[in-house]
C-alpha cells in the first residue's frame, strides 16, 4: 500500500516541503531510500525500525520503499525520521487513511519512540504558510518557534504513539505555548564607562543612526573593544518581521536552545582572527551559514582586523555591499542574507605600542601594517575613528558623556526620519541605499559638491567612497534633524576618512 506525508529540506536559510511517499509490497524483506537522501537519511531505516517495533506497532517484514520528492533535492539530516514512520504505519493501516491530510511533520527519532528536535523548525513554519499547509506537527521542543509563524496550526507530539494517536483523533489536539524570547536587548554596558573618546562616541552614534560600517584604530586599552560592544545597546529593537527573519537563521543553524522561542535582540558576533572564509562567509556542502549571516540584522565585529588573513577579508567585499550571500556547490546554491553592521578594531602597528610617540615600529612598519587592509575594503566602511592613548587627564572626573538611554533616543528619531523618507524604496536605513537612490536624495549643495571635489583629489576617494560620505553626510544631517544636507555636515563626513588619507600618502 502506498501513503504520502508531507516534510520539508533545508535550502540555505529556507526550507522547500518535500513529499515522503512510502510504498510497501509483500516481497522479500528490503528497505530503500531514494530521492537524493544523504547518509543521515539512509541511517533512518534503524531509527524507524526501532522506534516503531519500541512503541508498540508492527513492522512490516515487506519491501519497504521510501521517495523523498522533488528527487533533485538533496535532504539532509534525521528531521525525515518521524514523516518515515509515520508514512509506513499508515500504509500497513495503523493510521487512518484521512488522518494525514493537510500536514507537514518534521521530527527525529529515539530509538524507544520518543521524538527529538531537528533544526530549522521556523522555515519549515514559514514553508506551510506560503504553501497553504494548515497544520505543522513538531517535537515540543520546537513547537515555541514554530507557533511564532501566523497562520499555520502548530501540534507537538512527544513519543511517535502520541503522534499516530493524535492523527487518528484519540487524543485531544493541544496547542503548543506562546513563543518566549530568548534574549532581550542585552546589559552590555553604558557609554559612562568609557572615558574620554568623546569623537569615537560620536562616531559610534553616527553609526548607529544611519547603519553604518565603522573602523576603531587605537593602542590597547584605547577602548576600541568597549566601545564595540556597547554599540548594540543604542541600536533600534528589531521589528516583526526582522525577529522572525533573524530567528529563522538562527534556527537553521541550530543556536535555538531547545523549548526556546523568539531572537529579539540583535545579534552580535565576534569570531576570532583565526576564521575561515567559509567559517566568515558561509560553506560546505551542502551550504552553511557563516558568522556574517549569524549576524544579520545586527553587529559583526572583527578586533585585530590586521590579523585576519587577506584573503578571508577580501571575501567580506562583496557581501557588504550586497547585503546578501550566494554560495553555489556541486550539490546546489546556498542564498544567505547578510545585512549587517560591521564594527571593527586595529591597532596602529604590530606591536601594539602604546602611544605613537614611545612606539617601537618605524613609519615603514606601522604603514605596512595597516596596508594589510586594501582600499577595496576600507572603500566599505565609512568610518575610520582614530582614538588616541587615554592620560591621567581622562580619569580626572571630567564629563563622561552622555548615557546609553539619551543616544538610543537620538538614535531612533534619525531612523524615523529615514524610515519616512525611504519609505517604498525597500530600505530604511542611509547605508543600505543604492547608488541611484543615494544620489538622487544626497544632492549636496555646491559648496558640499566642492568639499567633496576637494576630498577626492586630497584622499583619492573613489566613487563608491564619495557615494558613501553622501550617505554619512545624510545621516549626520538626520541626527542633528536637518531636512537639507549642509556643508557642514559633508565636512564632519569627510573627516572619518582618514584611513584613505594614510593609504594614499
Amino acid at each position: 500500500m502506498l501513503a504520502r506525508v508531507l516534510s520539508a529540506a533545508l535550502s540555505g536559510v529556507a526550507a522547500v516541503l518535500v513529499r515522503v511517499e512510502v510504498d510497501v509490497v509483500a516481497g522479500l524483506p528490503q528497505y530503500a531510500t531514494v530521492g537524493l537522501p544523504d547518509s543521515a537519511v539512509r541511517e533512518s531505516r534503524q531509527r524507524v525500525r526501532s522506534a516503531i517495533m519500541n512503541a508498540g506497532f508492527a513492522y512490516p517484514n515487506d519491501r519497504i520503499t521510501v521517495n523523498l520528492s522533488p528527487a533533485d533535492l538533496r535532504k539532509e539530516g534525521a528531521s525525515f525520521d518521524l514523516p518515515i514512520a509515520l508514512g509506513i504505519l499508515a500504509a500497513t493501516g495503523s493510521i487512518r487513511h484521512d488522518g494525514l491530510g493537510r500536514f507537514a511533520v518534521v521530527g527525529e527519532l529515539a530509538l524507544d519512540g520518543q521524538i527529538q528536535p531537528v533544526r530549522g523548525a521556523l522555515a519549515v513554519g514559514l514553508a506551510c504558510r506560503r504553501r497553504g499547509i494548515a497544520t505543522l506537527l513538531v517535537p515540543p521542543d520546537n513547537a515555541a518557534e514554530a507557533a511564532a509563524v501566523d497562520g499555520v496550526r502548530v501540534l507537538a507530539a512527544a513519543t511517535l504513539r502520541d503522534a499516530v494517536a493524535l492523527l487518528n483523533g484519540a487524543a485531544p489536539a493541544a496547542g503548543p505555548p506562546p513563543p518566549a524570547e530568548i534574549e532581550r536587548i542585552p546589559d552590555v554596558g553604558d557609554f559612562t564607562d568609557v572615558r574620554g573618546q568623546a569623537h569615537a562616541k560620536r562616531a559610534l552614534e553616527i553609526a548607529a543612526g544611519g547603519g553604518h560600517n565603522v573602523l576603531l584604530v587605537g593602542p590597547p586599552g584605547a577602548g576600541k573593544t568597549m566601545l564595540a560592544r556597547r554599540l548594540r545597546a543604542i541600536l533600534p529593537p528589531l521589528e516583526r518581521d526582522e525577529v522572525i527573519e533573524v530567528s529563522t537563521i538562527w534556527s537553521v543553524a541550530g543556536l535555538l536552545p531547545p523549548g526556546g522561542g523568539l531572537v529579539r535582540a540583535r545579534p552580535f558576533r565576534a569570531p576570532h582572527h583565526t576564521i575561515s572564509v567559509s567559517g566568515l562567509i558561509g560553506g560546505g556542502s551542502p551550504p552553511h551559514p557563516g558568522e556574517i549571516t549569524l549576524a544579520h540584522r545586527g553587529v559583526l565585529f572583527l578586533d585585530e582586523l590586521p590579523e585576519f588573513q587577506q584573503h578571508v577579508l577580501e571575501s567580506l567585499r562583496q557581501p557588504l555591499e550586497d547585503g546578501c550571500v550566494s554560495i553555489a556547490r556541486a550539490t546546489g546554491v546556498g542564498d544567505f542574507p547578510a545585512r549587517v553592521q560591521l564594527v571593527a578594531a586595529a591597532n596602529p602597528c604590530r606591536r601594539g605600542c602604546p602611544a605613537l610617540e614611545r612606539c617601537l615600529c618605524t613609519p615603514g612598519e606601522r604603514a605596512r601594517y595597516l596596508g594589510r587592509l586594501s582600499r577595496p575594503l576600507l572603500d566599505r566602511i565609512d568610518l575610520h575613528v582614530e582614538l588616541p592613548a587615554l592620560g591621567p587627564d581622562d580619569f580626572a572626573g571630567g564629563p563622561p558623556g552622555d548615557d546609553v538611554a539619551t543616544v538610543r533616543r537620538r538614535v531612533a528619531a534619525a531612523r524615523e526620519r529615514q524610515r519616512a523618507r525611504l519609505a517604498g524604496t525597500g530600505v530604511t536605513v542611509n547605508a543600505a541605499m543604492g547608488v541611484r537612490l543615494a544620489r538622487r536624495l544626497c544632492a549636496p549643495p555646491p559648496e558640499a559638491e566642492r568639499l567633496l571635489a576637494a576630498a577626492m583629489t586630497r584622499l583619492g576617494l573613489s566613487a563608491r567612497g564619495r557615494d558613501r560620505v553622501l550617505k554619512l553626510a545624510l545621516t549626520i544631517a538626520d541626527l542633528a534633524g536637518s531636512d537639507t544636507l549642509r556643508p557642514e555636515h559633508c565636512a564632519e563626513a569627510i573627516q572619518y576618512r582618514g584611513l584613505d588619507r594614510a593609504w594614499r600618502g
